[in-house]
């Protein structure tokens, strides 16, 4: 049994997995983060209970009605599948006598364990595909390493693993489906292409908008297969084979979400969104035939790239680092790191400019802009690993501002987690817009930090206005602080969950710091 053991603790794979279990663990607040996954969970919930998706009083703040008029949500499938395991867990021990005083709101147990199961098994799987697609880009396994700790803990996929939405697990599939496909590219292998494809078709259940995902990857290959000089038939047939073998499963994905539409509204043909849209106009002539895509488009696509609120370059500078590799190290750059990277580019162009006249093209309640974040971290995913690998051809200039970057992301990444994300929203109520939601940030950790919070200006009436919320504002978003603010479990129990966290927080600079002693030793 030792034997085994120590063999593990000496691979960089198990021990990069082990770590990103428990940046997933200590991260979580117990809450799922928004009230999308908490509606998302519902409909889980009604899967395999008597419960409907959507309950009357939630009307008309949320849902729509269906078929028999009976209330429907409107996401789709994917993610209340993947936290159904959990939920029927979650429920159960709920329900054990246990926890028959417990009030179950603050948070409840369910949702802990829903949060906690689906998160850390997301987080670890991210972390397997991310090393693995990596090391298929021919990077070392520091590089690689490097790469996957700098996803989960420089971008804003950190604040995603704390609050579910669906962003973390769209970036898994993607990155999955990616991973695979070029596998098949490589080895011809068709159970490698049938995987990624079901990676890929599984995202169209989750969000529609992650066709342009699909496509991606197709262009992902055909850009590849270009730039290595690959022409005539031999290109066709390579996409002959891959269309053959693809297009079949994302047809089946796609009937799934139309029959799950047609369960719900009665139609193959329509989206959610324009059931959506004709309730909402409804309810109130005033908006206009284009709802919910009246924005004009110049403020979501600018807004997404510089404002102060949702710049993608502010949330996640490492995009910033990219750019500058790409801009002074390109000619180095391989044909499929290329490839990878305009392909990465064009996507998140494609995010941008589809969600830009999108009535609320920032996400809304998020910590930057959510609808594109994903796409973001997949052209990030590459900064590091190429800035340790073209270090000594990039110069001093590039490797301090590469560092700098990294050194800042991080603390920005680690601040998003400090409190629930509607904090700086209720704030804007009196500070006003434009906000540099960064800094403000900041400047409430410091300020809660110290008691200042009243005499900064930072707190305010509507902040107050909800309990439930000003309870979840005023508190750091980390279970054992929310267990103990919320004051409805007893004493006892917050003390054993501080120190299980903070066993966690040891347990994980522990791994951390026997992770780069493995890597030393490949010297």
């Amino acid at each position: 049994m030792i034997h085994p053991l120590r063999r593990w603790f000496h691979a960089p794979l198990f021990l990069l997995a082990l770590a990103g279990g428990l940046i997933a663990f200590v991260v979580q607040s117990g809450e799922l983060g928004s009230a999308d996954t908490q509606h998302r969970l519902q409909s889980t919930h009604s899967f395999w209970t008597a419960e409907p998706p959507v309950f009357p009083q939630e009307f008309p703040e949320f849902g729509v009605h269906g078929r028999g008029g009976n209330l429907q949500s409107w996401y789709g499938i994917g993610q209340s599948l993947l936290m159904l395991p959990a939920d029927v867990v979650g429920t159960y021990v709920d329900q054990l006598p246990a926890f028959g005083d417990y009030n179950g709101n603050d948070p409840s147990v369910r949702n802990i364990i829903v949060s906690y199961c689906t998160n850390i098994l997301v987080t670890v799987l991210t972390a397997l595909v991310c090393f693995r697609f990596l090391r298929q880009l021919n990077f070392g396994i520091k590089q690689a390493v490097a790469g996957v700790l700098a996803l989960l803990l420089s971008t804003t996929h950190l604040h995603y693993t704390q609050n579910m939405m669906e962003n973390n697990y769209i970036f898994l599939l993607t990155l999955t489906g990616l991973s695979y496909q070029y596998e098949w590219l490589r080895n011809d292998s068709r159970c490698a292409l049938l995987f990624g494809s079901v990676a890929f078709g599984l995202n169209l259940l989750t969000r529609l908008t992650t066709g342009m995902d699909l496509m991606a990857g197709a262009a992902f290959l055909l850009l590849l297969l270009w730039f290595e000089g690959v022409r005539g038939r031999v290109l066709w047939n390579r996409y002959r084979i891959y269309i053959a073998t693809a297009l079949p499963v994302y047809a089946l994905f796609g009937l799934i979400d139309r029959l799950y539409q047609y369960h719900r509204f009665g139609s193959f043909f329509n989206t959610y969104l324009s059931v959506v849209a004709r309730e909402a106009r409804q309810r109130d002539p005033s908006l206009p035939a284009s709802y919910p895509f009246e924005t004009p488009f110049h403020v979501g696509f600018f807004g997404a790239l510089f404002a102060p609120e949702k710049s993608i370059f502010l949330f996640d500078p490492l995009l910033i680092l990219t750019v500058l590799l790409a801009a002074v190290a390109w000619r180095r750059f391989s044909p499929v790191v290329r490839a990878y990277e305009i392909t990465g580019c064009l996507l998140l162009l494609a995010y941008i400019s589809f969600y830009a006249r999108y009535t609320v093209w920032s996400g809304d309640s998020a910590w930057g802009d959510r609808y594109v974040s994903t796409t973001v971290e997949l052209v990030a995913l590459l900064a590091v690993p190429l800035l340790l690998r073209h270090r000594n051809e990039v110069g001093r200039p590039v490797w301090i501002t590469g560092v700098a970057l990294l050194a800042v992301s991080t603390v920005i990444q680690i601040a998003s987690l400090a409190f629930w994300l509607p904090l700086e929203i209720y704030q804007m109520n009196t500070l006003g817009h434009p906000t540099f939601v960064i800094a403000l940030r900041m400047r409430n950790i410091v300020a809660f930090a110290f008691g200042r919070m009243n005499a900064w200006g930072l707190s305010n009436q509507a902040m107050t206005e909800d309990p439930w919320d000003y309870v979840h504002v005023t508190a750091w978003n980390f279970l054992p602080f929310l267990l103990k603010r919320a004051g409805a479990a007893p004493a006892m129990i917050v003390h054993l969950v501080f120190a299980v966290w903070s066993a966690g927080l040891v347990c994980l600079a522990f791994v951390l710091w026997w992770l780069r002693r493995v890597l030393a030793r490949l010297d």
